[in-house]
């Protein structure tokens, strides 16, 4: 069995970072946590492009319009939804992540999808580091991925 390794070299990588603002405190510090994990993987800071969105629900477009400069070979979405008193929460978490995995499937750019859904700025803040870095170890592995399951499939 030819098993491929993960590959964590982000050296040769371009990747595009989209966060929303709104829930800042936790939102600044995922980013955070995420840029530093790409930087320690060899990410060349001027290689990390970073933009800023209103919400959640606007992270899908930003991402699709990165994705189809064809210029990064991941993506990361930041952001974070907390439960409030309303229903709003599970429709902006249900449609602000479908719209994450739809511009991956349609694009075929890879998309770590950072946006937290809990239920209190305590337990936002409590992962926050940890899924930060999580999605730049997943958009560095993938990104290599996809070369890989492309070379496959042309073979």
């Amino acid at each position: 069995m030819n098993t491929i390794k993960p590959n964590q070299d982000g050296s040769a990588l371009k990747i595009g970072i989209v966060q929303s603002r709104f829930n800042e405190p936790v939102v600044v510090k995922m980013n955070q946590a995420c840029v530093d994990a790409l930087l320690a993987h060899g990410v060349k800071p001027a290689h990390i492009i970073h933009i800023t969105v209103p919400g959640a629900l606007e992270i899908p477009i930003a991402l699709q319009t990165m994705a189809l400069t064809h210029q990064f070979n991941a993506l990361i979405a930041i952001g974070a939804v907390i439960r409030g008193e309303t229903y709003h929460f599970e429709v902006v978490a249900n449609d602000a992540c479908r719209g994450v995995m739809d511009v991956m499937l349609e694009t075929g750019v890879p998309i770590a999808n950072g946006i937290l859904t809990v239920n209190s700025d305590e337990q936002a803040l409590a992962r926050v580091a940890e899924k930060g870095a999580d999605c730049a170890h997943a958009a560095i592995e993938m990104a290599h991925a996809v070369v890989l399951l492309r070379q496959l499939k042309e073979s």
